[in-house]
């Protein structure tokens, strides 16, 4: 018997659009943390602009793709009940308001802009971000969020937890 999954309300052509965005802010934050790094070692004023200018972008697409996470929680109550969502969500603010100190620390005159605290930003967001993305490969993988509508085909992970039944009125906003 087929499994109805979660469905997603942020889609272009059923692709979730926060799948679509999501990479790019993770590789901008890993090539923030790289490019700190590189900067504290060589004191090359090309790599601290490197930082601020991958910390800048990464945080703006990782806005726009916690807004279409945002539309994807508020749009589907049985998205909303899934503790890896809610996980993934609250991370994915962290991410965001360490970018947002991050980018600011990177305002600063060379030497200050990275060492010592916009490597460690860096850093603290890439840990965060791995986490966060973590609960991300398991609400696709696990908890069938954005998967087609109905499948026969089983889950990457195996999900033991019986299917949550959600009343479509208890969580109507207005």
């Amino acid at each position: 018997m087929p499994r109805v999954y979660p469905r997603v309300t942020a889609s272009i052509g059923g692709v979730p659009i926060r799948a679509v965005l999501a990479p790019f802010p993770i590789v901008w934050f890993i090539g923030a943390l790289l490019t700190d790094i590189t900067y504290s070692r060589t004191a090359e004023m090309m790599w601290a602009d490197f930082s601020a200018w991958l910390v800048t972008v990464g945080l703006i697409m990782g806005a726009l793709a916690f807004i279409a996470t945002l539309v994807d929680f508020l749009g589907e109550p049985r998205v909303r009940v899934q503790t890896s969502v809610r996980i993934h969500l609250i991370g994915s603010v962290i991410v965001l308001v360490l970018a947002l100190f991050n980018m600011f620390i990177h305002t600063h005159d060379a030497w200050t802009s990275v060492v010592p605290w916009g490597l460690t930003l860096s850093a603290i967001t890439v840990v965060v971000l791995l986490v966060t993305e973590w609960m991300g490969f398991v609400m696709v993988f696990r908890d069938g969020i954005g998967v087609s509508a109905t499948s026969d085909r089983p889950l990457l992970i195996e999900n033991r937890s019986p299917p949550v039944e959600v009343a479509q009125g208890v969580w109507r906003l207005g």
